[in-house]
């Protein structure tokens, strides 16, 4: 089963638009002053309007929706203020993933600086699993809690919501999760995807709902007096936190996403708090141009690790922290777990695709399902998503944890893998996730039970097209539409993430100039001519595509842009994705 490298070139051509919307990127074009070929770009994005295009270029505080419009806000902050107004202990009860540890921080931060009795307990990725268990319940009834409140879990934890309060304890749940057919009789729950919620945009990651919590209660008396006036900064600080976890969780970047992490990534790159600092300068990055990219492939594996391998505390620790020394301390670590799991990753890839070599055939296996009761459960996830982007299939990954196969489930473009999960869940234990991202438990005598079922699914489910990896072309350009000024405007368009990604572009027929080669690790390197304008081009990974620029004089080539400098001039660069 070898991997699919052929592409799938889709466009969205002129014809895609209706003739309003043409007229609206004419008219948009000349409000902007900006580029037609750019303004078509941002009405296919549903930025229609002279206002949403301020809101996407300049965003502000003032663009995000009323957290009072979530269902049951109000009563989970009534139920906060009231444990804080009486002293009581309360304790937040985090995930171990980037967007459980930086919603952790991020709230206790928030409610420590304003004097309650807050602690936070993240429970152990293979002792304890994920979500709210009931040894996690007692833990928190014997440091003496009353009230716990669940960010990035609880919106399944039916059962153990019940035993909280049969404890004394009232939870307040702070989720954003697939609610099951039961909604948790908690004091308050908040998620945006429960059927009731008509919150007007569904798609915050965990730390984005804990936001939308903490915006509520700087508006709630009296915490709005003690914060005072400095109370709209202090909440543009916890930004950065939501920056962090909304890049890494993959949630769509668009709406109240896009706004709240371009405002975070300028704190960040500007006057990042001591525990982002810290994690940055250890990476052996530096503020500045942090973008969301980094996050994703850079900042956010450090803080993955100490979960996955260790002790996820420490990343709450760290990333709350006021002091840049111990927050450095902490981010060392990390550091050093991350180079731990990175060789624990490879291996166990490495072991995962010499079974997949071995065993599955292209024609026939629409998924890949794999177990081995020795691969370490902190790295399987990752493991799967690297499988789904070398053979474009969507993956499990199982490893055995206290007897039963626990695993990843990692999805491709189109196929809901939580609903295809559902279709097989009479083989299940439970499960739980996302469109693209979930987890499951299986006996481990029903393996090759639910193996057959779920590649039944996949079966039915995925068509050769949806197997097929897709680039979508946003315009036809010619090299001479770029200009200091397109590119400049272009580079507004960030932060990218999905539903937001960075701009493809195609050139037809263009001249391949001069001799291409391969530079650094497999990276194919060239320049490109039209008429008077040559501009270099480069293909990260795709040194296999050196004998068809070699052999041909012109090409069809899709690109992103990046920006270059020569001679103090800002210049272009052509990101290959693709030549044909």
């Amino acid at each position: 089963m070898t991997p699919n490298r052929e592409y799938r070139w889709t466009f969205r051509k002129d014809s895609d638009l209706t003739a309003e919307d043409v007229q609206i990127a004419q008219s948009l074009a000349q409000e902007l002053s900006i580029s037609p070929i750019l303004t078509k770009i941002l009405v296919s994005r549903r930025i229609d309007t002279f206002e949403k295009a301020r809101a996407y270029f300049r965003p502000s505080m003032e663009d995000l929706h009323d957290p009072f419009t979530m269902e049951q806000m109000d009563v989970a902050v009534e139920r906060i203020t009231r444990a804080i107004s009486s002293n009581e202990h309360i304790v937040i009860f985090g995930d171990y993933d980037v967007d459980g540890t930086d919603s952790t921080a991020m709230l206790w931060k928030f409610l420590k600086d304003i004097g309650s009795h807050i602690d936070y307990f993240i429970p152990d990725r293979i002792k304890d699993g994920y979500g709210i268990s009931l040894a996690g319940i007692d833990h928190i009834r014997d440091m003496g809690a009353t009230l716990l409140i669940a960010v990035d879990c609880g919106i399944t934890a039916v059962q153990q919501v019940e035993y909280a309060r049969s404890q004394g304890i009232d939870v307040v749940i702070s989720d954003h999760h697939e609610p099951g057919s039961e909604i948790p009789n908690a004091s308050a729950v908040l998620d945006t995807l429960k059927p009731s919620c008509t919150y007007p945009f569904k798609f915050l990651c965990g730390c984005g709902v804990a936001f939308k919590l903490i915006q509520a209660l700087a508006l709630s008396e009296p915490i709005r007096s003690q914060l005072g006036e400095d109370g709209p900064k202090r909440l543009l600080d916890y930004l950065q936190y939501v920056t962090l976890a909304t890049t890494a969780d993959i949630v769509p970047l668009v709406n109240e996403n896009r706004i709240m992490v371009k405002l975070g990534l300028e704190l960040i790159n500007s006057i990042p708090v001591p525990g982002i600092r810290a994690l940055i300068e250890t990476s052996g990055l530096s503020p500045g141009k942090i973008s969301s990219g980094q996050i994703v492939f850079v900042l956010a594996p450090r803080i993955n690790a100490v979960g996955r391998l260790g002790d996820a505390n420490r990343a709450v620790e760290m990333l709350a922290s006021d002091s840049f020394d111990r927050a450095v301390q902490i981010a060392k670590v990390m550091e050093d777990e991350n180079f731990q799991r990175r060789k624990i990753d490879e291996e166990t890839f490495i072991q995962a695709q010499e079974i997949v070599e071995r065993y599955l055939n292209a024609d026939n296996d629409s998924a890949i399902v794999l177990h081995q009761e020795t691969w370490h459960p902190g790295v399987i996830g990752i493991v799967a998503s690297r499988l789904v982007e070398r053979y474009y299939r969507p993956t499990i990954m199982m490893t055995t944890v206290d007897g039963v196969a626990k695993g990843s489930a990692r999805s491709v473009s189109g196929f809901n893998i939580h609903e295809a999960l559902k279709r097989c869940e009479d083989k299940l234990i439970q499960f739980g996730g996302h469109k693209y991202a979930a987890g499951l438990t299986v006996e481990l005598d029903r393996l090759d039970e639910f193996r057959d079922a779920f590649k039944q699914v996949a079966a039915e489910l995925l068509t050769e097209e949806l197997l097929t990896p897709e680039i979508h072309i946003d315009a036809e350009i010619q090299l001479s539409d770029l200009t200091p000024k397109f590119i400049q405007i272009l580079s507004q368009f960030a932060p990218f993430g999905p539903e937001n990604m960075r701009p493809v572009f195609t050139i037809h027929g263009i001249e391949v100039l001069g001799q291409p080669r391969i530079v650094g690790k497999n990276h194919l390197r060239f320049k490109v001519r039209s008429n008077t304008h040559v501009v270099d081009a480069i293909g990260f990974n795709l040194g296999h595509l050196l004998n068809r620029v070699q052999s041909s004089k012109k090409v069809d080539v899709a690109f992103s842009l990046d920006e270059g400098e020569f001679a103090g001039e800002t210049v272009p660069q052509l990101k290959i994705r693709d030549i044909k």
